[in-house]
């Protein structure tokens, strides 16, 4: 019945503080709700339509609806709130003991492994915006050549270089190094490289940031697919959060559009498998950035596009529209926040839909996916499979 799934992450679109939320500092994000309050409300027909006012209230997002799809939200039961374990969760691997962070900058040891390593100093150490950051001390990379390093509330060690100054291949074989030496209690979760450009004395990071990310501790979802014969298509940087593994074709993504647009071409290719696509810029270009006009209309333009993504879906496809975390761009913090996930599910050939509730992880969609497609059963999360077909 089910030939493929189709899951699309809308990168930080949380929707509401999660009970642990204190724990870690986040209390009072919604980044829906708080967004759509600060624009004075969302429009986005076409998530409605899906039955998104019924997860939560949503200013502009009516609830009064006839749902076309399945709606739910889900707890995040890593002991985290980052890219890395939230997609790692929604593929069956739950991440008990939170990546390292470091709030006041790497330790010694590290740095001078590093340094060693690259042949040269780094500027920085500390944790900071990446777009500050790159202000505050791109000249004096320029003069000297040294590359940027930073980190945030993340499990991240980041590093930053003008692509004038280290060309982007030696930036990306930097990260590498960064990525051998932190291991063990060091095992951050990604290694993110932050090339930037300088066009009269404005410093603009490029769409050439790639993350190198700790291989999943066991097997995912997507190893599984990949050992049953299926096409596993990863789009925008799913390839780099999963170390590229479980994957049979990655396709790089320059921005939301240019994902979505990706992801339907997949989605006209006939296959059977799963494409998981990610996209980025609500949490890179909004969210981090405290900006909920730009958060907003990202938001707007990916409801735009839920129709062209619908008229590709095939009788046998399913899509699931979810997110990996909150990064609520109203609050003080400019890093991800602890929130519950909406959960949109969608197929021509699935019952009528109606709520699944508060789903008790992240999980709970890679059981669907595994019992759906591969007809097997996970020891994590729950699937909701039976709810999508039965009466």
């Amino acid at each position: 019945m089910i030939d493929r799934i189709i899951i699309i992450v809308l990168d930080s679109v949380g929707i509401g503080e999660l009970p642990d939320a204190y724990k870690f500092g986040d209390e009072g994000s919604n980044t829906l709700v708080n967004t759509a309050k600060a624009v004075g409300g969302l429009n986005v027909p076409n998530l409605e339509s899906f039955g998104l006012g019924k997860i939560g209230d949503i200013p502009g997002v009516s609830k009064e609806v006839d749902a076309k799809a399945f709606y739910g939200k889900m707890i995040e039961a890593s002991a985290a709130k980052d890219t890395t374990s939230g997609h790692w969760e929604i593929m069956g691997v739950i991440t008990e003991k939170p990546f390292p962070t470091y709030p006041k900058g790497f330790p010694d040891d590290v740095i001078k492994a590093f340094t060693t390593a690259i042949g040269r100093p780094i500027l920085g150490n500390k944790t900071a915006s990446g777009t500050e950051i790159i202000k505050e001390l791109g000249e004096e990379h320029i003069k000297t050549g040294f590359p940027i390093v930073y980190t945030s509330a993340d499990s991240v060690f980041q590093i930053a270089a003008c692509e004038d100054v280290i060309p982007i291949e030696s930036l990306y074989e930097m990260c590498n190094c960064a990525r051998d030496i932190l291991k063990g209690k060091h095992n951050v979760g990604r290694v993110i490289a932050r090339p930037f450009i300088v066009e009269n004395g404005i410093y603009t990071r490029t769409e050439r940031r790639r993350d190198f990310s700790l291989p999943p501790p066991e097997e995912t979802v997507l190893d599984k697919a990949v050992k049953k014969g299926y096409e596993v298509v990863g789009v925008g940087k799913i390839g780099d959060i999963f170390a590229h593994r479980g994957l049979t074709r990655e396709i790089h993504a320059t921005n939301n559009r240019d994902g979505v647009l990706k992801t339907i071409e997949s989605i006209r290719r006939d296959f059977k498998g799963i494409i998981f696509t990610n996209l980025i810029d609500f949490d890179m270009r909004y969210g981090h950035r405290n900006n909920p006009e730009g958060y907003a209309e990202a938001l707007e333009s990916f409801d735009k596009s839920l129709p062209e993504i619908v008229d590709a879906l095939k009788a046998g496809d399913v899509i699931i529209i979810t997110a990996d975390h909150g990064c609520d761009p109203t609050t003080l913090s400019t890093d991800h926040s602890r929130e519950y996930v909406p959960l949109l599910v969608f197929g021509k050939k699935l019952n009528k839909p109606r709520s699944l509730d508060i789903r008790n992880s992240f999980a709970d969609v890679g059981a669907t996916v595994s019992e759906a497609l591969l007809e097997l059963r996970l020891d994590k999360g729950e699937s909701f499979f039976t709810e999508l077909i039965s009466n």
